[in-house]
Protein backbone atom coordinates (compact mmCIF):
# COMPACT_ATOMS: atom_id res chain seq x y z
CA UNK A 1 0.00 0.00 0.00
CA UNK A 2 1.62 3.29 -1.05
CA UNK A 3 2.39 6.00 1.47
CA UNK A 4 0.22 9.09 1.03
CA UNK A 5 3.18 11.47 0.86
CA UNK A 6 4.65 9.92 -2.29
CA UNK A 7 3.71 9.84 -5.95
CA UNK A 8 3.32 6.31 -7.28
CA UNK A 9 5.04 6.36 -10.66
CA UNK A 10 3.76 2.98 -11.85
CA UNK A 11 -0.01 3.52 -11.71
CA UNK A 12 -1.45 0.86 -13.98
CA UNK A 13 -4.20 2.79 -15.75
CA UNK A 14 -3.34 6.46 -15.53
CA UNK A 15 -4.69 8.72 -18.30
CA UNK A 16 -2.62 8.73 -21.48
CA UNK A 17 -0.94 12.12 -21.27
CA UNK A 18 0.26 11.88 -24.88
CA UNK A 19 -3.35 12.38 -26.02
CA UNK A 20 -4.23 14.97 -23.40
CA UNK A 21 -5.72 18.08 -24.98
CA UNK A 22 -5.00 20.19 -21.89
CA UNK A 23 -2.60 19.52 -19.04
CA UNK A 24 -2.54 21.89 -16.07
CA UNK A 25 0.55 21.29 -13.94
CA UNK A 26 1.45 23.03 -10.68
CA UNK A 27 -0.60 26.16 -11.46
CA UNK A 28 -0.23 28.93 -8.88
CA UNK A 29 -2.01 32.30 -8.77
CA UNK A 30 -1.52 35.00 -6.16
CA UNK A 31 -2.98 38.40 -5.28
CA UNK A 32 -1.34 41.25 -3.34
CA UNK A 33 -1.33 40.67 0.42
CA UNK A 34 -0.62 43.03 3.26
CA UNK A 35 2.91 43.43 1.91
CA UNK A 36 4.29 42.94 -1.62
CA UNK A 37 6.58 40.25 -0.25
CA UNK A 38 3.66 38.16 1.01
CA UNK A 39 1.13 37.60 -1.80
CA UNK A 40 -2.01 35.61 -1.01
CA UNK A 41 -2.21 32.45 -3.10
CA UNK A 42 -5.69 31.54 -4.31
CA UNK A 43 -4.48 28.66 -6.51
CA UNK A 44 -1.83 26.40 -4.97
CA UNK A 45 -0.25 23.77 -7.18
CA UNK A 46 -3.36 22.98 -9.26
CA UNK A 47 -2.80 19.95 -11.49
CA UNK A 48 -5.20 17.94 -13.68
CA UNK A 49 -5.52 16.65 -17.22
CA UNK A 50 -8.33 17.00 -19.78
CA UNK A 51 -8.40 14.11 -22.25
CA UNK A 52 -9.38 14.76 -25.85
CA UNK A 53 -13.08 14.16 -26.48
CA UNK A 54 -13.95 13.79 -22.80
CA UNK A 55 -15.70 15.90 -20.19
CA UNK A 56 -13.53 16.74 -17.17
CA UNK A 57 -15.40 18.19 -14.19
CA UNK A 58 -13.99 20.52 -11.55
CA UNK A 59 -16.10 20.38 -8.38
CA UNK A 60 -16.02 21.84 -4.89
CA UNK A 61 -17.70 24.40 -2.68
CA UNK A 62 -17.78 28.10 -3.56
CA UNK A 63 -14.42 29.71 -2.90
CA UNK A 64 -12.34 26.60 -3.69
CA UNK A 65 -10.79 28.10 -6.84
CA UNK A 66 -12.75 26.46 -9.66
CA UNK A 67 -13.64 29.59 -11.63
CA UNK A 68 -10.25 31.17 -10.90
CA UNK A 69 -8.65 28.13 -12.51
CA UNK A 70 -10.67 28.71 -15.68
CA UNK A 71 -9.70 32.38 -15.76
CA UNK A 72 -6.03 31.49 -15.23
CA UNK A 73 -6.12 29.03 -18.14
CA UNK A 74 -7.43 31.78 -20.43
CA UNK A 75 -5.16 34.51 -19.05
CA UNK A 76 -8.15 36.51 -17.80
CA UNK A 77 -7.17 36.98 -14.15
CA UNK A 78 -8.86 39.83 -12.25
CA UNK A 79 -6.84 43.01 -11.61
CA UNK A 80 -3.97 42.28 -9.23
CA UNK A 81 -3.90 38.57 -10.01
CA UNK A 82 -0.53 37.17 -11.01
CA UNK A 83 0.51 33.78 -12.29
CA UNK A 84 3.35 32.74 -10.00
CA UNK A 85 4.08 29.20 -11.15
CA UNK A 86 3.08 26.17 -13.16
CA UNK A 87 2.16 25.51 -16.76
CA UNK A 88 -0.96 25.10 -18.93
CA UNK A 89 -0.11 22.90 -21.91
CA UNK A 90 -2.52 22.86 -24.85
CA UNK A 91 -2.00 20.30 -27.62
CA UNK A 92 -3.88 20.96 -30.88
CA UNK A 93 -3.48 17.42 -32.21
CA UNK A 94 -1.95 14.28 -30.68
CA UNK A 95 1.01 14.69 -33.05
CA UNK A 96 1.64 18.41 -32.44
CA UNK A 97 3.89 19.89 -29.77
CA UNK A 98 2.05 21.37 -26.80
CA UNK A 99 1.91 25.14 -26.31
CA UNK A 100 2.36 26.53 -22.79
CA UNK A 101 -0.33 29.19 -22.46
CA UNK A 102 1.45 30.62 -19.42
CA UNK A 103 4.34 31.62 -21.68
CA UNK A 104 2.22 33.51 -24.20
CA UNK A 105 1.76 37.26 -24.19
CA UNK A 106 -1.61 38.95 -24.55
CA UNK A 107 -1.48 38.84 -28.34
CA UNK A 108 -0.81 35.11 -28.31
CA UNK A 109 -3.63 34.51 -25.83
CA UNK A 110 -6.03 36.47 -28.02
CA UNK A 111 -5.33 33.97 -30.78
CA UNK A 112 -6.18 31.14 -28.39
CA UNK A 113 -9.35 32.59 -26.85
CA UNK A 114 -12.40 31.81 -28.93
CA UNK A 115 -10.51 29.93 -31.62
CA UNK A 116 -8.85 27.19 -29.54
CA UNK A 117 -10.51 27.60 -26.13
CA UNK A 118 -13.97 29.10 -25.57
CA UNK A 119 -15.84 29.68 -22.32
CA UNK A 120 -19.47 29.78 -21.26
CA UNK A 121 -19.83 31.98 -18.19
CA UNK A 122 -22.18 31.15 -15.33
CA UNK A 123 -24.40 34.24 -15.69
CA UNK A 124 -25.19 34.68 -19.39
CA UNK A 125 -27.26 37.83 -18.89
CA UNK A 126 -24.21 39.51 -17.35
CA UNK A 127 -21.69 38.05 -19.81
CA UNK A 128 -23.55 39.28 -22.91
CA UNK A 129 -23.15 42.93 -23.91
CA UNK A 130 -26.53 44.58 -23.19
CA UNK A 131 -26.22 47.24 -25.93
CA UNK A 132 -25.33 44.91 -28.82
CA UNK A 133 -27.63 42.51 -30.62
CA UNK A 134 -27.14 38.77 -30.34
CA UNK A 135 -26.34 38.63 -34.04
CA UNK A 136 -23.56 41.22 -33.70
CA UNK A 137 -22.01 39.39 -30.75
CA UNK A 138 -21.96 36.06 -32.58
CA UNK A 139 -20.73 37.77 -35.74
CA UNK A 140 -17.85 39.41 -33.85
CA UNK A 141 -16.25 36.04 -33.20
CA UNK A 142 -16.82 35.02 -36.82
CA UNK A 143 -15.22 38.24 -38.08
CA UNK A 144 -12.20 38.10 -35.76
CA UNK A 145 -11.30 34.45 -36.18
CA UNK A 146 -12.80 33.36 -39.50
CA UNK A 147 -12.89 36.60 -41.51
CA UNK A 148 -16.59 36.29 -42.32
CA UNK A 149 -18.51 39.44 -43.27
CA UNK A 150 -21.99 40.49 -44.31
CA UNK A 151 -24.31 37.77 -45.53
CA UNK A 152 -21.79 35.02 -44.86
CA UNK A 153 -21.49 36.04 -41.20
CA UNK A 154 -25.26 36.39 -40.84
CA UNK A 155 -25.88 32.97 -42.39
CA UNK A 156 -23.26 31.37 -40.13
CA UNK A 157 -24.70 33.10 -37.05
CA UNK A 158 -28.19 31.85 -37.91
CA UNK A 159 -26.88 28.31 -38.34
CA UNK A 160 -25.17 28.51 -34.95
CA UNK A 161 -28.37 29.61 -33.24
CA UNK A 162 -30.26 26.81 -34.98
CA UNK A 163 -27.62 24.32 -33.82
CA UNK A 164 -28.19 25.35 -30.18
CA UNK A 165 -31.97 25.03 -30.67
CA UNK A 166 -32.76 28.74 -30.38
CA UNK A 167 -36.43 29.22 -31.33
CA UNK A 168 -36.95 31.51 -34.35
CA UNK A 169 -33.20 31.78 -34.81
CA UNK A 170 -33.09 34.33 -37.64
CA UNK A 171 -35.32 36.78 -35.79
CA UNK A 172 -33.29 36.39 -32.59
CA UNK A 173 -30.24 37.78 -34.37
CA UNK A 174 -31.88 41.20 -34.03
CA UNK A 175 -32.72 40.74 -30.34
CA UNK A 176 -30.88 42.30 -27.41
CA UNK A 177 -30.04 40.23 -24.33
CA UNK A 178 -32.81 41.81 -22.22
CA UNK A 179 -35.35 40.58 -24.77
CA UNK A 180 -34.37 36.94 -24.19
CA UNK A 181 -35.10 34.53 -21.35
CA UNK A 182 -32.27 33.16 -19.21
CA UNK A 183 -32.24 29.90 -21.15
CA UNK A 184 -32.18 31.74 -24.48
CA UNK A 185 -29.27 33.90 -23.29
CA UNK A 186 -27.38 30.74 -22.34
CA UNK A 187 -28.06 29.27 -25.78
CA UNK A 188 -26.73 32.48 -27.34
CA UNK A 189 -23.59 32.21 -25.17
CA UNK A 190 -23.07 28.62 -26.32
CA UNK A 191 -23.51 29.72 -29.95
CA UNK A 192 -20.82 32.38 -29.48
CA UNK A 193 -18.52 29.82 -27.85
CA UNK A 194 -19.00 27.39 -30.74
CA UNK A 195 -18.53 30.01 -33.47
CA UNK A 196 -14.95 28.96 -34.22
CA UNK A 197 -15.21 25.25 -33.40
CA UNK A 198 -12.82 25.43 -30.41
CA UNK A 199 -10.69 22.51 -29.28
CA UNK A 200 -11.84 22.99 -25.68
CA UNK A 201 -15.08 24.37 -24.27
CA UNK A 202 -14.98 25.60 -20.66
CA UNK A 203 -18.47 25.59 -19.13
CA UNK A 204 -18.40 27.57 -15.87
CA UNK A 205 -21.54 26.68 -13.89
CA UNK A 206 -23.59 26.69 -17.12
CA UNK A 207 -26.92 25.93 -15.40
CA UNK A 208 -26.63 27.86 -12.11
CA UNK A 209 -28.91 30.79 -12.99
CA UNK A 210 -31.57 28.66 -14.72
CA UNK A 211 -34.68 26.89 -13.46
CA UNK A 212 -34.72 23.10 -13.29
CA UNK A 213 -36.48 22.51 -16.60
CA UNK A 214 -34.15 24.81 -18.53
CA UNK A 215 -31.14 23.27 -16.75
CA UNK A 216 -32.08 19.88 -18.14
CA UNK A 217 -32.47 21.34 -21.64
CA UNK A 218 -29.03 23.01 -21.54
CA UNK A 219 -27.35 19.84 -20.25
CA UNK A 220 -29.01 17.81 -23.00
CA UNK A 221 -27.87 20.39 -25.54
CA UNK A 222 -24.25 20.19 -24.32
CA UNK A 223 -24.39 16.38 -24.48
CA UNK A 224 -25.70 16.53 -28.05
CA UNK A 225 -22.98 19.00 -29.06
CA UNK A 226 -20.28 16.80 -27.50
CA UNK A 227 -21.53 13.83 -29.48
CA UNK A 228 -22.09 15.66 -32.78
CA UNK A 229 -18.99 17.88 -32.76
CA UNK A 230 -16.59 15.76 -30.72
CA UNK A 231 -16.19 18.56 -28.18
CA UNK A 232 -13.81 18.37 -25.25
CA UNK A 233 -15.36 20.02 -22.19
CA UNK A 234 -14.01 21.34 -18.89
CA UNK A 235 -17.13 21.54 -16.72
CA UNK A 236 -16.99 23.70 -13.58
CA UNK A 237 -19.82 23.04 -11.14
CA UNK A 238 -20.80 22.45 -7.54
CA UNK A 239 -23.70 20.21 -8.61
CA UNK A 240 -22.67 16.57 -8.26
CA UNK A 241 -25.84 15.47 -10.03
CA UNK A 242 -24.66 17.32 -13.14
CA UNK A 243 -21.26 15.67 -12.79
CA UNK A 244 -22.78 12.18 -12.59
CA UNK A 245 -24.87 12.90 -15.67
CA UNK A 246 -22.25 14.46 -17.94
CA UNK A 247 -18.61 13.95 -16.86
CA UNK A 248 -16.05 11.26 -17.66
CA UNK A 249 -13.55 12.32 -14.98
CA UNK A 250 -13.80 14.55 -11.94
CA UNK A 251 -11.25 16.65 -10.05
CA UNK A 252 -12.25 17.83 -6.56
CA UNK A 253 -10.86 21.21 -5.48
CA UNK A 254 -10.45 22.54 -1.95
CA UNK A 255 -8.68 25.76 -0.91
CA UNK A 256 -7.10 26.30 -4.30
CA UNK A 257 -5.76 22.84 -5.06
CA UNK A 258 -6.96 19.47 -6.37
CA UNK A 259 -7.40 16.97 -3.53
CA UNK A 260 -8.79 14.09 -5.60
CA UNK A 261 -9.03 13.16 -9.28
CA UNK A 262 -10.71 10.00 -10.57
CA UNK A 263 -12.92 8.52 -13.28
CA UNK A 264 -16.45 9.61 -12.50
CA UNK A 265 -17.75 6.05 -11.91
CA UNK A 266 -14.98 5.33 -9.41
CA UNK A 267 -15.50 8.67 -7.71
CA UNK A 268 -19.17 8.03 -7.00
CA UNK A 269 -18.58 4.37 -6.17
CA UNK A 270 -15.64 4.88 -3.78
CA UNK A 271 -14.68 8.50 -3.06
CA UNK A 272 -11.15 8.45 -1.64
CA UNK A 273 -10.70 11.84 0.05
CA UNK A 274 -12.71 12.68 3.20
CA UNK A 275 -13.74 15.96 1.57
CA UNK A 276 -15.12 14.06 -1.44
CA UNK A 277 -17.01 11.76 0.93
CA UNK A 278 -18.43 14.76 2.78
CA UNK A 279 -19.55 16.38 -0.47
CA UNK A 280 -21.38 13.22 -1.52
CA UNK A 281 -22.92 12.82 1.92
CA UNK A 282 -24.37 16.32 1.65
CA UNK A 283 -26.34 15.48 -1.51
CA UNK A 284 -30.01 14.48 -0.96
CA UNK A 285 -30.96 11.04 -2.30
CA UNK A 286 -34.38 9.80 -3.33
CA UNK A 287 -33.64 6.29 -1.99
CA UNK A 288 -32.32 7.47 1.39
CA UNK A 289 -34.67 9.06 3.95
CA UNK A 290 -31.92 10.01 6.38
CA UNK A 291 -31.12 13.66 6.97
CA UNK A 292 -28.50 15.18 4.70
CA UNK A 293 -25.12 15.55 6.45
CA UNK A 294 -23.82 19.12 6.09
CA UNK A 295 -20.06 19.62 6.13
CA UNK A 296 -19.18 21.35 9.41
CA UNK A 297 -17.46 24.73 9.26
CA UNK A 298 -16.69 26.58 6.05
CA UNK A 299 -13.98 26.96 3.45
CA UNK A 300 -11.19 29.12 4.97
CA UNK A 301 -10.26 32.37 3.28
CA UNK A 302 -7.05 32.45 1.20
CA UNK A 303 -4.24 33.65 3.41
CA UNK A 304 -5.94 32.23 6.51
CA UNK A 305 -5.40 28.53 5.86
CA UNK A 306 -4.73 26.23 8.81
CA UNK A 307 -1.43 24.38 9.04
CA UNK A 308 -1.02 20.91 7.62
CA UNK A 309 -3.91 19.65 5.55
CA UNK A 310 -6.26 22.61 5.01
CA UNK A 311 -9.32 20.33 5.37
CA UNK A 312 -8.34 18.88 8.75
CA UNK A 313 -10.51 21.24 10.92
CA UNK A 314 -13.62 19.96 9.07
CA UNK A 315 -12.54 16.34 8.56
CA UNK A 316 -14.37 13.42 10.18
CA UNK A 317 -11.31 11.16 9.80
CA UNK A 318 -8.61 13.54 11.01
CA UNK A 319 -5.30 12.13 12.23
CA UNK A 320 -2.79 13.78 14.55
CA UNK A 321 -0.32 14.51 11.78
CA UNK A 322 -2.99 16.20 9.61
CA UNK A 323 -2.67 19.44 11.60
CA UNK A 324 1.12 19.49 11.20
CA UNK A 325 2.10 18.14 7.80
CA UNK A 326 0.73 18.97 4.35
CA UNK A 327 0.04 15.71 2.48
CA UNK A 328 1.34 14.98 -0.99
CA UNK A 329 -0.36 13.16 -3.85
CA UNK A 330 -0.78 9.38 -4.08
CA UNK A 331 -1.63 7.98 -7.54
CA UNK A 332 -2.95 4.50 -8.30
CA UNK A 333 -4.99 2.98 -11.12
CA UNK A 334 -5.91 6.27 -12.77
CA UNK A 335 -6.82 7.97 -9.50
CA UNK A 336 -5.05 10.54 -7.33
CA UNK A 337 -5.71 11.69 -3.76
CA UNK A 338 -4.04 14.22 -1.47
CA UNK A 339 -4.49 12.73 2.02
CA UNK A 340 -2.50 11.19 4.91
CA UNK A 341 -4.90 8.27 5.26
CA UNK A 342 -3.65 5.03 3.66
CA UNK A 343 -5.44 4.39 0.39
CA UNK A 344 -5.64 1.61 -2.17
CA UNK A 345 -8.07 0.28 -4.74
CA UNK A 346 -9.09 -2.54 -2.38
CA UNK A 347 -9.46 -0.48 0.82
CA UNK A 348 -11.38 2.76 0.19
CA UNK A 349 -11.23 5.46 2.85
CA UNK A 350 -14.29 5.67 5.06
CA UNK A 351 -15.34 8.00 7.85
CA UNK A 352 -14.53 5.28 10.40
CA UNK A 353 -10.87 5.22 9.40
CA UNK A 354 -8.81 7.12 11.97
CA UNK A 355 -11.67 7.64 14.42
Amino acid sequence: MPEANTVEATATSSPDLTDALLRVDGLRVGFPGETPQEPVEVLRDVSFTVQRGQCQALVGESGCGKSMTALAILGLLPPGGRLSGGSVLLRHTPESDPVDLCGLGERGLQEIRGRRIAIIFQEPTSALNPVLTIGFQIGEALRLHQGLRGREARRAATELLERVAMPDAERRLRSYPHQLSGGQCQRAMIAIALACRPDLLIADEPTTALDVTVQAQILELLADLRRDLGLTVLLITHDLGVVAQTADRVAVMYTGRVVEEAPVVDFFDRPAHPYSQALLASVPRMDDRRLVEAIPGRVPEPGQLPGGCSFHPRCAAVLERCAKDDPGITEWNGRAVRCWLPVSEEVPISKEVGE
